[in-house]
């Protein structure tokens, strides 16, 4: 229903973490950092998949993507954030809205997905060893990967159409520092109880079901990994799922808590230091998650490097 005869926004006011000047520096500095290391780490990460032969193998192949999917998912929220802690005026133009909008639930989507399909690939790995080549070929891995990307895509255009066919009449303040759905629902004129049930339904529909096929996958690795009768064999087909479990734990514990709570326990302020953990802090995190224990990573970041002392 309609609020009442304002003017249309053309653009929003991100509030930004915090209103109070003093911290705008401090932040700036440490969110540069955090993106600085974001930047290192996915780029280092993806040049090395795809330098060292060693890393051809599906399950790098879809490391590859995350990482890309990390480096991507970052940078649409950070250099704009970055920007408003030393800005006076911290607008972004209804079109910029929309684009920022777009891109940051694609690659969410991206990551969740690419998260199952990882699930899956170490389900084949230890499940069905003998088939692992078979059923997880080069061609296959394709499929999988633009399955990601396509449902990623359309479910993000359905989110953006949803919300920007609405009408932003009441405020042009956004109280976050990049353009999400709830606080944009939360300046519109109209009634926005529909949008509210598509944005829960698709979210269900992305986040569950990655997290099921992670779930069940997984416990059917737990049940064929008992089953090994050596103790080294154990643990040596474990440690290659131990870094995907720590990306998935991480990543569904904050879209969990984030979007699948109750709306009566809603705050904005906690929104916010959820939405950096997930959007800006977990992309630094994974490509450290997967190369501090993994021997794999570090023997070619090893290689690498020693080949480039010895070419200079």
């Amino acid at each position: 229903m309609e609020k009442g005869n304002h003017s249309e926004a053309t653009e929003f006011i991100l509030s930004g973490l915090t209103d109070r000047p003093e911290l705008q520096v401090p932040l700036f500095g440490v969110f540069l950092l955090i993106y600085v290391i974001t930047l290192v780490g996915n780029v280092g990460m993806i040049l090395l998949i795809t330098i060292d032969p060693q890393l051809h193998t599906p399950m790098y192949f879809f490391l590859r993507n995350l990482s890309f999917c990390d480096l991507c998912y970052s940078s649409v929220i950070s250099p704009k954030m970055l920007l408003n802690f030393i800005a006076k005026r911290k607008s972004i133009s209804y079109t910029a809205c929309a684009v920022q909008m777009y891109l940051f639930y694609a690659f969410s989507d991206f990551e969740c997905l690419l998260l199952a399909v990882m699930a899956y690939d170490r389900y084949v790995a230890i499940c069905t060893p003998l088939l692992y080549t078979v059923n997880m070929s080069r061609q296959r891995c394709k499929q999988l990967v633009a399955g990601v990307y396509a449902v990623g895509l359309v479910d993000s255009m359905i989110y953006t159409c949803f919300t920007f066919r609405l009408s932003f009449c009441s405020s042009n303040i956004i109280n976050h520092f990049f353009c999400d759905i709830p606080p944009l629902l939360a300046v519109s004129c109209f009634d926005t109880h529909i949008n509210e049930i598509v944005m829960f339904t698709l979210v269900c529909c992305i986040i569950v079901t990655s997290f099921v096929t992670v779930l069940l996958s997984y416990v059917y690795i737990i049940s064929t990994i008992l089953q090994i009768r050596s103790a080294e064999g154990r643990c040596k087909a474990f440690s290659t799922c131990t870094f995907h479990l720590t990306a998935v734990v991480l990543l569904f514990g904050s879209l969990f808590f984030m979007y699948l709570r109750p709306t009566s326990s809603y705050s904005m302020d906690t929104d916010k230091v959820t939405s950096v953990f997930y959007a800006l802090v977990i992309p630094m995190l994974n490509p450290l998650i997967y190369s501090l224990r993994n021997t794999e990573v570090k023997d070619a970041l090893r290689k690498a490097i020693n080949k480039l002392l010895t070419n200079s």
